[in-house]
C-alpha cells in the first residue's frame, strides 16, 4: 500500500506538473492583464510542461533513458541539456510579453536550476522530484508568504515518496529540499528587487 501511494505521488508530482500549477496561479493573480496571464501560462504549459514531458517520452522509447524514475545518473543529463534550451527559449518569450519580474524571476531559476542539477548530477545523483517541488514551494513561499505552506508540505511528501520508492537517499532529497528552496528564494530576491 505504501510503495503504491509513493508510486502515486512520484508519478503525479513530476517536476514539470509543478512548472503549470505554479505558473497558473502567477497567471491568475499576479500578471496584469489578460494577455500577460495567457502569455505566462502559455509558456509554461510549452516551455515548462508538454516539450520536457514529450522529450522524456521520446528518449524511453529510443531507450536513451532505461527506466521512467530515471534511476542511472548518466541518462538525466541529455534531457536536463534539452531542457535548459527549452526552459532558456521560454524565458526569451517570457521577457518578450513583458510579464511581471515574478514571473521571469522563477523561471530564471529553471535555466540555473537546472545547470547546477548537471553540474552536481556529474558525481551525485540529487533529487530532481524534490527540487522541482521545493523551487515551486520557494517561488510560492517568496511571492504569497505563509499561505502557501501547503506547498511544503507537498514537498515532503514527494521526498517521501521518493525514498520509499528507492529512487533516492534521505541526503539526496534532503539536499535537493534545501538546495531548491534556498537557491530559489536567493534568485528570485536578486532579480526582484522585492
Amino acid at each position: 500500500m505504501k510503495k503504491r501511494l509513493a508510486r502515486f505521488i512520484s508519478t503525479l508530482f513530476i517536476p514539470p506538473s509543478f512548472t503549470i500549477i505554479v505558473y497558473l496561479i502567477f497567471a491568475l493573480k499576479i500578471e496584469s492583464s489578460f494577455e500577460k496571464s495567457l502569455s505566462v501560462f502559455l509558456v509554461a504549459l510549452i516551455f515548462g510542461f508538454i516539450l520536457p514531458i514529450t522529450m522524456f517520452v521520446i528518449l524511453r522509447k529510443k531507450k536513451m533513458i532505461a527506466d521512467n524514475d530515471a534511476m542511472i545518473k548518466d541518462e538525466r543529463t541529455l534531457p536536463y541539456l534539452i531542457a535548459t534550451v527549452f526552459y532558456i527559449i521560454g524565458l526569451l518569450f517570457l521577457i518578450h510579453f513583458e510579464v511581471s519580474k515574478i514571473s521571469i524571476g522563477f523561471w530564471f531559476c529553471y535555466i540555473s536550476n537546472t545547470m547546477i542539477t548537471i553540474f552536481i548530477n556529474r558525481f551525485w545523483k540529487i533529487s530532481a522530484h524534490s527540487m522541482g517541488a521545493s523551487g515551486a514551494a520557494a517561488a510560492l513561499f517568496f511571492t504569497f508568504g505563509w499561505s502557501s505552506f501547503v506547498a511544503m508540505i507537498v514537498t515532503l511528501f514527494i521526498g517521501w515518496s521518493r525514498i520509499e520508492l528507492r529512487c533516492h537517499s534521505f541526503s539526496q532529497v534532503a539536499a535537493g529540499i534545501l538546495l531548491a528552496f534556498i537557491s530559489v528564494y536567493l534568485q528570485m530576491k536578486l532579480i526582484t528587487g522585492l
